[in-house]
């Protein structure tokens, strides 16, 4: 008997050890070059997978529409939406009882018996017999119900609805923030198209004025004051086109990365119409501060995570409760020494967790804590949402002035440039005067267009400031088309009843959708200050 049990021992420790050798195989093995160009290739490869090609050139609301519908971080958040959906729905299920089934396998390698003695006179009373077969297969299904769990699963579930809530406010500020810096990037690369191609051409001829006044310093033919003073002008001056050029050549292609196009992927922009603006966003601050504590997400999203901490007191009340579980089942087994291998099984059980009750207090100052810390952060963040109200504001004011005086200001320097040119062609100025007035020119147009850039992104910022989201509620649309005509109706009804501004549309033709909204267009002699 002895040299048997041995025998199994030594079986277990050797079968113990090669799994424990199998458990301790196992270590850090970093990515191989292979592995890296395979992701950076299927990374490619599906980085523009869904993206509609370019046939046509586009307009305001195309764009806006392309960077909801294809932006890779728009979509982010709206995946983390259906995310939060998904474990909503998985929640539900956690409500339902439970359904187990179970199959089994037993067996040894001798049959197990047994004898009696009797403790009375200590003498066997039975011979060894058995009532088992040495394999024996079981199976059962068991439904059960824990009244308990029910009432846990219960509020976990409107937590995860609420987690839904907040989930909706995050892809809401996510495309408000998209839909700004379309608007700015958009802006800024139309004025790139309508400037920057006279840029090369100047340039040939700044740098050709430069080098005369080298040989004009040479022969004495000014005094040398004068040549520096006039070359220091004209550096001054290519020096500030070259840094325009590049802030507004950049924005063409930060406008293709937020539509999701690939680098280098060609495509052209709608000029929009302009409409003229009376902004009275001065008078209805109190409002805009009401409005943005009504509707923004920040505030919003801490609403719901009250909910989900009120929750948590639920929660703890429960978990002092006992707990209740019933079961029900049908069973099978295949010993054959069984009388019934078929049978109905049911039962009921209570417990309760006594530790549950010493726990209560602490559980019950940690959601106070947390309900402390929610209700400090709704009280900061709105006094930084009425502060960003009021910075808004300010910002579009500023903004809305920057373009009324550079407009001005470009109107006055291309009256100047007329009459020096006219002057010129009589022989009248030098055509030194001549470069530095065109320089000038080009310098106060490339001014306007970027004052028209800012007092978009300032109006859309105005209108994030005070949660009104300038897209349709359905940002689920397929075609790109209808999502943009949604967007302009979106940003007409804004400009109509929100109270950032008044807006004097010009009459149109019913069922017709013109981009009446935004600063339309670059600078022009007839047309009055621009319309975010």
């Amino acid at each position: 008997m002895v040299p048997k049990l041995t025998y199994m021992l030594a079986w277990v420790m050797t079968w113990g050890a090669v799994w424990l050798l199998v458990g301790c195989a196992v270590t850090p093995v970093p990515l191989t070059p292979e592995d890296l160009e395979q992701r950076v290739q299927d990374d490619l490869s599906q980085l523009t997978q869904y993206q509609e090609p370019v046939s046509r050139p586009i307009t305001l609301y195309e764009a806006m529409a392309r960077a909801l519908r294809f932006n890779l971080e728009a979509r982010v958040q709206g995946l983390k939406e259906m995310v939060a959906h998904r474990q909503l729905d998985l929640a539900h299920y956690d409500l339902l009882p439970k359904l187990v089934a179970d199959a089994g396998y037993a067996g040894r390698s001798n049959f197990s018996g047994a004898s009696s003695r009797s403790l009375t006179t200590g003498r066997e009373s039975l011979e060894g017999s058995t009532s088992a077969e040495k394999n024996i297969y079981s199976s059962n299904l068991t439904l059960s119900w824990d009244v308990l769990d029910f009432g846990l699963s219960y509020v976990r579930a409107e937590q995860a609805s609420n987690d839904v809530l907040i989930a909706e406010e995050d892809k809401r500020r996510t495309a408000n923030r998209v839909i700004q810096e379309v608007r700015s990037a958009f802006w800024k690369a139309l004025g790139a198209e309508r400037v920057l191609g006279r840029l090369s051409f100047l340039d040939d001829w700044v740098s050709h004025a430069l080098s005369e006044t080298q040989i004009i310093r040479a022969r004495a033919l000014e005094t040398p004051l004068t040549s520096l003073q006039y070359e220091r002008e004209l550096l001054q001056a290519q020096q500030e086109i070259q840094q325009l050029h590049q802030e507004l050549s950049v924005s063409r292609i930060q406008l293709g990365e937020l539509m999701n196009l690939e680098p280098g992927e060609p495509y052209e922009l709608v000029m929009p119409k302009r409409t003229p603006l009376v902004s009275k966003v001065k008078d209805s601050l109190d409002e805009l501060e009401r409005t943005a504590l009504l509707n923004r997400p920040e505030l919003r999203t801490v609403d719901y995570q009250k909910r989900i901490n009120s929750k948590e007191t639920k929660v703890a009340i429960l978990e002092l409760l006992p707990s209740l579980n019933t079961n029900v089942g049908g069973n099978w087994d295949s010993n054959s020494f069984l009388f019934n291998q078929n049978w109905l099984s049911y039962g009921a059980k209570i417990s309760w967790n006594l530790m549950n009750a010493f726990r209560y207090p602490a559980r019950l100052q940690v959601i106070d804590a947390q309900k402390e810390v929610l209700d400090v952060q709704s009280l900061a963040l709105t006094m930084t949402i009425m502060t960003q109200v009021h910075v808004a504001a300010a910002q579009y004011e500023a903004a809305l002035d920057d373009v009324k005086l550079t407009k001005r200001y470009f109107d006055t320097q291309m009256k100047i440039a007329a009459h020096v040119h006219q002057s010129w062609s009589l022989n009248r100025l030098s055509e030194h005067m001549v470069i530095r007035e065109k320089v000038q020119g080009l310098l106060a147009e490339l001014r306007y267009e970027m004052a028209l850039a800012k007092l978009e992104m300032a109006y859309a910022n105005l209108l994030a400031a005070v949660g009104e989201d300038p897209f349709p509620v359905n940002l689920s649309v397929e075609e790109g088309a209808e999502l943009a005509m949604q967007l302009q109706d979106r940003w007409e009804w804004l400009a109509q009843h929100a109270t950032v501004s008044t807006l004097k549309p010009e009459p149109k033709d019913e069922g017709k959708h013109e981009q009446t909204q935004g600063l339309e267009g670059g600078p022009t002699q007839e047309e009055g200050v621009a319309q975010p």
